[in-house]
């Protein structure tokens, strides 16, 4: 059988031009390098963006342009090239000799260290109507604006994602339809090279549909183009803790990292291509962020989980000592660790992040704060409170025009006397009352909010509104109950007052509970509720605690081992016997305690049978005796009362 002969020309041209059908987008970036094209020359462009980001395609899109305008046209890609002054004037030749010529150096990073004698020597010696596109991982030097004569030969371009339809449009070019493309689209977002990977995996797994996810090949081909080799496993760690948390900070590094140089790690951090920098710190490229998590999960579960674990450990103890102004982040941060797990509080989702800004209430914001009030009929109320709880109010106004989205009130209560000033406080100190009442020293805490009807549901007022509510439970001290006073979606609906008693189940149980649902957490052990004893109780239970020292079986079936003092304890009954010991022992260390704890000791420590015997040992009238050891009692219990309620401290 005969063949015919095939088409004339070489691969290059077929490639070239498949290549060109497919490139999508970048219209401004285009438009740009039109205007320079037209204007004459003598200019030089500069883009940078991550790696995979579309660099090398728009070279070549200009390429064409150029080529098609008539200019003479070289590209030197520095992946290929001696990176030295030689090797570029060998490269570029004659061809530059001309007026109309067209420069194009792609991958530039790979020789950035030729930067100066670029700007210095070589570039001024081309003829005036050249232009030069430099395309490159980082951005120029800013010397190259700070000097007058290149500030206004130089435009820099950062290319960035695609924008959604032309992300969309990339995927159509690939085939990519139907269930899949909303997973993909996930995942990639506008990245063209995490887009093409994924593409292509996808059209070849026809029953992923809507359950796509990357694979380890599409992964590591990302890790290879977009991250490359690190210098040391320090910095690859701190890379992954730059990828687990929202947004990375030299204190996160060494409280996570507290082995290595974190000063140094972030300086690292900061200059990757794919890093990002903000008033909050340091972030990755989203698809950058992916690959690392998905790379380490699937590589190292065990240190995914540590890494997790110890990040959640610093944010949790950052949102207790941050200032104020920090804690909505912190708390922010802690929820963001949780973004992909299937049972995480949806309500906590990070987003809208900076349409929203927060700010403490102050004397000029009352006629706005007022003004929202009257749509919730409920002016009475918020002026009751702005008078007499200012510190509060937390406001929250739209950081385009400042007006006012939203406000929320943490009302700190000790006493009844302004419940009837507000009958939502007043419901809620009815509730207390019917199930476990406030002990002296404690409080309880309503939270009313009020917002715009159009922020209802999950809304970036609402997220910040809830994010504040969970930095004042874990910061309040003695509080027992908190009354969430919310409202549906129909203001003129009655209002719902979800409660919590924290002295049954504390913050720290409460928080795991939330926030516990993925695989790089261990399941965590059922804690029963806790118990609220009144002092008389309390006392009562110390008391019997004390007469079975020696009995396992008595002390696990003791009230206190179900106390605040002793939650979280894996043998509540040895911690209690544990407790209790260390109590008498403490006791005797006061001079003034003496007599009340030799009772004790003798008695409960020393192993008396009796009583009686304990009075004759310590060569006291039995009366006598009593009375040492009931006030040494009453010095244990009371002691413990006060850690009960106040905290260890």
């Amino acid at each position: 059988m005969a063949c015919t002969r095939g088409e004339e020309g070489r691969w290059e041209g077929r490639l070239q031009a498949a290549r060109l059908r497919a490139f999508v987008g970048r219209k401004e970036e285009l438009a740009a390098f039109d205007e320079a094209l037209c204007g004459g020359g003598g200019r030089v462009l500069f883009v940078h963006g991550p790696g995979g980001v579309g660099k090398s395609a728009l070279l070549s899109c200009v390429a064409q342009r150029a080529a098609e305008a008539g200019r003479t046209v070289l590209t030197l890609d520095a992946r290929v090239l001696d990176p030295s002054p030689a090797a570029v004037i060998a490269a570029t030749g004659s061809v530059l000799a001309g007026e109309r010529a067209v420069l194009l150096i792609d991958s530039f990073e790979r020789i950035h260290h030729l930067e100066s004698w670029l700007r210095e020597r070589f570039l001024p010696a081309l003829p005036v109507g050249a232009l030069v596109v430099v395309a490159g991982r980082t951005p120029p030097d800013m010397t190259w604006r700070a000097d007058p004569g290149w500030a206004g030969m130089v435009q820099v371009i950062g290319l960035g994602d695609l924008e959604p339809m032309d992300a969309g449009a990339l995927l159509d070019s690939r085939g990519v339809a139907g269930e899949m493309r909303d997973p993909l689209l996930a995942f990639a977002g506008g990245h063209p090279l995490a887009l093409s990977l994924g593409a292509a995996a996808a059209t070849g797994d026809s029953a992923a549909g809507a359950r796509w996810a990357p694979t380890h090949d599409v992964v590591a081909t990302l890790l290879d183009q977009l991250v490359g080799d690190v210098p040391s496993p320090a910095h690859r760690h701190a890379l992954e803790v730059c990828a687990h948390t929202y947004r990375s900070t030299q204190e996160v590094l060494r409280a996570v990292l507290p082995d290595e140089d974190a000063a140094a790690l972030f300086s690292w951090l900061r200059r990757l291509p794919f890093v990002e920098s903000s008033p909050l710190g340091l972030y990755p490229h989203d698809v950058v962020r992916e690959i690392v998590e998905a790379d380490l999960r699937w590589r190292d579960p065990r240190g995914y989980a540590d890494l997790h674990r110890r990040v959640k450990a610093h944010l949790t103890q950052q949102i207790h000592a941050a200032a104020d102004a920090d804690v909505l982040w912190a708390v922010g941060s802690l929820f963001y660790l949780h973004r992909d797990e299937s049972r995480a509080p949806a309500p906590h989702a990070w987003r809208g992040a900076g349409e929203i800004v927060e700010d403490v209430f102050r004397p000029e914001d009352a006629e706005d704060l007022l003004r929202l009030a009257t749509e919730w009929d409920e002016v009475a109320t918020v002026s009751h409170w702005m008078t007499r709880q200012p510190q509060a109010f937390r406001l929250y106004r739209y950081t385009a025009n400042g007006e006012l989205a939203g406000a929320g009130a943490w009302l700190r209560l000790e006493s009844e006397t302004e419940a009837h000033a507000d009958p939502v406080v007043a419901s809620a100190w009815a509730d207390a009352r019917a199930g476990a009442p406030l002990r002296r020293g404690e409080h309880l805490a309503v939270y009313r909010t009020w917002v715009r009807e159009h922020q209802f549901g999950r809304s970036p007022v609402m997220t910040l509104i809830r994010w504040r509510a969970v930095g004042w439970i874990l910061r309040s001290e003695r509080l027992a109950w908190s009354f969430m006073a919310g409202r549906g979606d129909d203001p003129a609906g009655g209002r719902f007052l979800p409660a919590h008693d924290w002295r049954t189940v504390p913050a720290r149980v409460w928080l795991d509970r939330l926030l516990s649902a993925g695989a790089q957490e261990a399941p965590e052990r059922h804690e029963p509720e806790l118990v609220v004893l009144s002092q008389e109780e309390f006392t009562d239970a110390v008391r019997k605690a004390l007469r079975h020292l020696s009995k396992s079986g008595e002390l696990a079936a003791n009230p206190l081992t179900r106390s605040r003092l002793l939650a979280g304890r894996a043998d509540p009954a040895d911690a209690l016997r544990e407790l209790l010991e260390d109590g008498i022992r403490d006791l005797g260390r006061d001079p003034r305690a003496g007599k009340p704890h030799r009772a004790l000791d003798v008695t409960y420590l020393r192993g008396a049978p009796t009583q009686e015997a304990a009075a004759e040992r310590l060569g006291l009238s039995f009366s006598t005796y009593r009375r040492h050891l009931i006030a040494g009692v009453e010095r244990i219990a009371d002691d413990l009362w006060r850690r009960e309620v106040h905290g260890s401290t």
